[in-house]
């Protein structure tokens, strides 16, 4: 077979950028442990000694740091003082980790699939799963840091309103569960929103629940958020006004199962909100950069976390609309439609 020349000198560049790319990831939780960031955003324009004495650490390390994020159009330099510096947007993405768009958290996730790497090829050589409480303690993390910053964005302000009658039910006090939940961020940002309302987060990961109490006691909301160790088709207590599930049905072995569960527990009139990541209806429609993040991180985490469960279903990150439908349909729901979607996630709404 011919290789073009300048095909191939074009793939090589691409291999360039993503090498580079996947260098820099590690450099980033750097950045985002040691302070880099914050102190580089507070400073103004500075020198690597000075910032390294900002920041209390070795100046040869942080120059190559610095040089390393320059390269990468993560910081700016100025080559004629040898200052750095960093841009508004830059300092808004990388290091308010309240804001809406926080992007080093993304690289926990990151971090704990090449700590597991070893670990799911074996599991995709032999057929088998790999279930969520067997990657790394990064993974646990990393989800919570990525996806928080678009649930403090969207889920009160956007999501919650498209839903039909949700917001007046939380307001004047609703029971909730949020399954799925995690280290807890949504259910806490649900409670803190909501001081009337009951929600309990449920999730089968013990050590999930044991960091999302904690963190409930810390955002000052333990009085009216409480948090219980249990899988998603058996977590107990009936008469929900809401059921919340976010970015995790896919996840589940049976998500048909979850679903019959999800009716049996929501009253008569409930809601049962999905949040899933945003794909299109086909390969060709996801073959995108966001499609790029969600069919890796679906290979190495949500898949083999399926398929380490009874059933096994296999959905994956990227299933598309239809997909969902019919495990709300088989569910036993009536009304099901996709109230919302952002550049990240689709919002689902199913009832009774």
């Amino acid at each position: 077979m011919a290789v073009d020349p300048e095909k191939l000198n074009a793939f090589v560049g691409k291999f360039a950028n993503d090498l580079g790319a996947a260098m820099h990831g590690s450099t980033i939780l750097i950045g985002e442990q040691l302070g880099f960031y914050r102190a580089l955003a507070e400073s103004g324009p500075i020198s690597s000694e000075d910032l390294a004495h900002k920041t209390g650490t070795a100046e040869r390390y942080l120059r190559e740091w610095l040089s390393g994020q320059a390269a990468s159009g993560y910081v700016e330099y100025d080559s004629s003082t040898k200052r750095y510096w960093m841009t508004p947007e830059q300092k808004f993405a990388l290091t308010d980790e309240n804001g809406p768009v926080f992007l080093p958290g993304a690289y926990y996730i990151v971090s704990s699939v090449y700590k597991d790497q070893r670990k799911i090829a074996e599991a995709i050589r032999a057929g088998k799963g790999f279930g969520w409480h067997e990657h790394h303690v990064d993974l646990f993390q990393g989800t919570k840091k990525f996806f928080r910053p678009g649930y403090v964005a969207n889920l009160v302000s956007t999501w919650l309103p498209k839903l039909e009658g949700v917001v007046s039910k939380l307001e004047a006090g609703a029971r909730v569960a949020d399954v799925g939940c995690g280290l807890g961020a949504s259910t806490i940002i649900m409670g803190k929103a909501f001081p009337k309302s009951e929600f309990i987060g449920y999730d089968y990961h013990t050590e999930s629940i044991e960091w999302a109490r904690n963190d409930a006691v810390t955002a000052g909301v333990a009085g009216n958020v409480d948090f219980e160790v249990a899988a998603s088709d058996k977590f107990s207590g009936k008469n929900f006004d809401l059921v919340t599930f976010f970015d995790c049905l896919h996840d589940m072995g049976d998500p048909v199962g979850a679903a019959k569960h999800v009716h049996q527990a929501l009253k008569p009139d409930g809601n049962w909100m999905v949040v899933e990541p945003f794909a299109g209806q086909s390969v060709e429609a996801n073959l995108n950069p966001v499609g790029r993040i969600f069919y890796n991180a679906s290979l190495q985490i949500c898949l083999p976390s399926s398929l380490s469960q009874e059933v096994g279903a296999g959905l994956g990150a990227q299933a598309s609309d239809a997909a969902l439908m019919a495990v709300f349909r088989e569910g036993g729901f009536t009304r099901s439609r996709k109230a919302v979607e952002t550049p990240f996630n689709r919002v689902f709404e199913a009832r009774p």
